[in-house]
């Protein structure tokens, strides 16, 4: 019992929305919790939760998987399930129709849990993507019942540079959905911006800022290095939170594994992994 007061009285005095999801929008993906939480201007799976503008650019139905755990402790697990479908053919490297991805994810444990559903869309247009999301969100804590809200973002992608320098925001909760009369207390609204920048092929470079309308700005950080075709390696920084991050991913043919690790200068180590597969196998040349 002191441990645990100990703890909650830790992430009280570092700020517990850094590092608890408080019905914020998180980060899905090993890939992205590596490059130090930046995911704005990524495209893959994952984009139905960090920018469903990045859906748009996906041409084969996707299936992924997410587990992550903070500080190693068993009531800060995290698990998604996410599935990204194009819609009609696919003209000019993009689907014709755009992209609907919906994912299922839970935080917590039995004391407090999160639990959200989530659909999303996104559609692509020359260099711009843009994209819509909406979350069906219930909080529990034992003995006190659920509260439920829905929660609408908005997000978006712009080639400055083909296929070099990519900008990327995401507008969460755009509604201010209302959990509870009491306190006026809402669901955080959230503004992500950021920029990707590819110098090579093999290299990556992420930089994002992040915005809660009741917190400090964030500043966040990451480079991914292609060691191989099938291998890369990542390293990151979240300066809010005081978290630096690292990580590998692996790719053949069709799966995609990453994992990632990121530490707390306080409260420890947390652990990422997600697992993605594509649904049809790629076209051969």
């Amino acid at each position: 019992m002191e441990k645990r007061y100990a703890l909650f009285f830790c992430l009280f005095l570092l700020g517990l929305h850094a590092f608890a999801q408080g019905n914020g929008p998180g980060i899905r993906g090993a890939r992205a919790a590596a490059l130090g939480y930046t995911s704005t201007t990524l495209h893959d799976v994952w984009a139905v939760g960090n920018n469903a503008a990045g859906l748009g650019q996906l041409t084969e139905p996707e299936v992924g998987f997410y587990a992550e755990n903070r500080f190693l402790l068993p009531n800060f697990n995290t698990a998604a399930l996410a599935v990204a479908l194009p819609l009609g053919e696919v003209v000019e490297n993009r689907p014709k129709n755009g992209v609907v991805g919906f994912e299922a994810q839970r935080f917590g444990g039995k004391l407090y849990a999160e639990q959200r559903l989530g659909a999303a869309y996104g559609y692509r247009s020359g260099q711009v993507s843009v994209g819509a999301r909406l979350d069906v969100l219930q909080m529990s804590i034992e003995g006190l019942g659920s509260r439920r809200a829905l929660a609408l973002s908005l997000g978006g992608q712009a080639e400055i540079m083909p296929k070099k320098l990519v900008f990327g925001a995401y507008l969460y909760n755009l509604n201010q959905a209302r959990l509870a009369r009491y306190q006026d207390e809402r669901v955080p609204t959230v503004l992500r911006a950021g920029l990707g920048y590819q110098p090579t092929e093999k290299v990556l470079l992420t930089v994002e800022t992040e915005k809660d309308v009741d917190h400090d700005a964030d500043f966040r950080a990451g480079l991914e290095y292609k060691v191989l075709d099938v291998l890369q390696v990542r390293a990151g920084f979240a300066a809010l939170s005081e978290q630096t991050t690292g990580g590998v991913g692996f790719q053949t043919g069709q799966l995609r594994i990453d994992y990632a690790a990121a530490w707390q200068t306080v409260l420890g180590l947390s652990q990422h992994l997600s697992v993605h597969v594509l649904l049809a196998k790629p076209a051969q040349l």
